[in-house]
């Protein structure tokens, strides 16, 4: 017989920044029944973008740690938040480092160690992917089990065999599809907001300004599209360290009129209104939860090759070659726009198991059943 008290789980985020990872774990909170699991987020102390208020009005709590840089403090630290705790399963979302975090909760004596693969990586990433390779084959010792949010990211991280063998549970990045569905409404407040014109085509990007994300193939796509339709917007939402360095290649193409910077939003949801395309031509990613988003926002999608292709969702989404040039893609643009028709796309997102109202159930029976 289940207790009373809610299940703990202690979600082991890094550092929260405002990116996917975290949007799809706030996503699965929101949708969970709380009075049977409840979640509490353990991040590094230099996280910049944590909803405090949102987490404590939901029944959760926040524990700061040192980051995971410190490898010794971050130690002693997260053992002690997961003893104090009592937690009985830990579930780590920092991909090949949750060799830390769960090397504590083994310390601590939590039963159920959860490592959970959100990505990959890319070779133009190579320092990055170096420390990546290196933990890599870590990624099972501390760990009882293991978690992806596609097939590409369970085998990067526990490889073919473990993955064959059906040892890797996948749990989608489900999205809230109400929230995103096609609105004209919204569509055209948004724009009116943001200064765009009825006759604009709107292109939009979201995400973080790092390497992964490559802004700067995107900047020449958009270039390649407004040269051949000067009534086209660029809305680029996001922070990152690479921010400055796209905000001057912008300039250097004469294109600042054309390119809105929008910064850290929380109103993603309507501004995937406001968009008729949506760009997502990233160096690797596991499953972009924006790539879900956009999609259930009947957007038309281009995404690289260099991603699950669990993400396609809508029969109009493409996946193109990053070694195709610029003109490529603003040709595959066009040629696309010509016959869509935006349309509601609730059917295909729930059959992909996208619909975290189907989904975060699963999450929950899942739980328990690792409880035992």
């Amino acid at each position: 017989m289940r207790s009373k008290e809610p299940l703990r789980v202690a979600q082991i985020i890094g550092k929260w920044v405002g990116g996917g990872v975290e949007a799809v774990v706030m996503n699965y909170y929101r949708h969970i029944d709380r009075n049977k699991i409840q979640f509490d987020f353990i991040c590094d102390s230099d996280s910049t973008n944590i909803p405090y208020d949102e987490i404590k009005k939901l029944g959760g709590k926040v524990i700061l740690i040192p980051p995971y840089q410190k490898v010794f403090k971050y130690h002693k630290e997260l053992k002690k938040a997961l003893t104090e705790g009592n937690y009985k399963i830990v579930h780590s979302h920092i991909n090949a480092l949750s060799v830390f975090s769960l090397w504590a909760a083994k310390s601590a004596k939590v039963p159920v160690r959860i490592a959970h693969s959100h990505s990959t990586s890319n070779k133009k990433e190579w320092k990055k992917t170096l420390l990546k390779n290196i933990l890599r084959p870590f990624s099972k010792v501390f760990a009882t089990d293991y978690f992806c949010c596609s097939e590409l990211a369970g085998r990067w991280l526990f490889g073919n065999k473990t993955y064959d063998q059906g040892k890797v549970y996948l749990l989608n990045n489900a999205i809230d599809v109400d929230k995103f569905k096609y609105n004209e409404k919204i569509r055209k407040e948004k724009r009116k907001e943001l200064n765009i014109k009825d006759k604009d085509l709107v292109i939009g990007h979201i995400g973080r300004f790092v390497k992964q994300k490559n802004h700067e193939f995107l900047i020449d796509i958009f270039n390649e599209v407004h040269k051949q339709n000067k009534n086209t917007i660029l809305l680029l939402a996001g922070e990152g360290p690479l921010k400055e360095e796209i905000e001057n290649k912008v300039k250097d193409l004469g294109l600042e009129k054309n390119v809105k910077f929008l910064g850290q939003r929380k109103d993603a949801n309507e501004l995937y209104q406001a968009m008729d395309v949506f760009l997502l031509p990233s160096l690797y990613e596991g499953l972009p939860v924006v790539g879900v988003e956009a999609q259930a926002a009947g957007l038309l999608c281009f995404f690289s090759m260099d991603m699950t292709k669990e993400t396609k969702v809508l029969e109009t989404t493409q996946f193109i070659s990053l070694t195709n040039t610029p003109q490529y893609w603003s040709k595959e643009i066009s040629k696309q726009l010509n016959s869509y028709t935006r349309a509601d796309t609730e059917k295909e997102i729930t059959q992909n198991n996208f619909n975290i109202k189907v989904e975060a159930s699963k999450l929950e029976d899942k739980y328990f059943n690792l409880m035992g």
